[in-house]
């Protein structure tokens, strides 16, 4: 940037790289709490649940019960589980590249809580049983006997409707709307 003064020639400014950083510390940190979470309560899970009780905490509406999925939401696709393996790494390698685009504090929540919850999941698949890549995704979050998630996939449904929600918007990864 080029700014012109009274006293003689123009002078360079480097651009202000702050508002860069602070976006981008941001999306790191809720990736890194959100995984950290997520982790946490899958080894939870997996140590006070594994008899197989379910725990109830609003009646049957939401309870605490283990389930190994293969799958996708749902348990879909569970001949599919490597697809998942290489869709994950997709998603975090896409959101790490788009890190040095955020300016905007609420895109880099949405894109590090995405970033967490595909790394959460990706870290079942590649070191829990059965085998790297093929691992069996911890799930323990009950509701009503629907569906069974976790942390990761609450932070992944929560960006997903964020995402939604800024591109309706016309929101654009700066902040700035279109």
């Amino acid at each position: 940037m080029t700014q012109a003064t009274d006293d003689g020639p123009a002078v360079t400014q480097a651009p202000d790289q702050s508002k860069a950083i602070k976006p981008l510390l941001l999306m790191f940190c809720a990736a890194l709490i959100t995984l950290a979470v997520d982790q946490f309560s899958k080894a939870a899970a997996v140590r006070y649940l594994s008899g197989g009780e379910i725990v109830s905490l609003v009646g049957s509406v939401l309870r605490f019960r283990l389930v190994r999925n293969p799958g996708a939401a749902f348990s879909m696709g569970e001949t599919f589980t490597w697809a998942f393996t290489v869709l994950a790494t997709g998603v975090v390698i896409g959101v790490v590249v788009m890190a040095r685009r955020i300016r905007s504090r609420a895109w880099a929540l949405t894109l590090g809580l995405l970033a967490a919850g595909a790394a959460g999941n990706l870290a079942d698949r590649l070191f829990r049983a059965p085998s790297f890549g093929r691992g069996h995704v911890v799930d323990f979050i009950d509701y009503g006997g629907r569906f069974v998630g976790n942390v990761a996939d609450i932070a992944i449904v929560g960006a997903m409707l964020l995402l939604v929600f800024f591109v309706l918007r016309g929101i654009s990864l700066d902040g700035s709307r279109r």
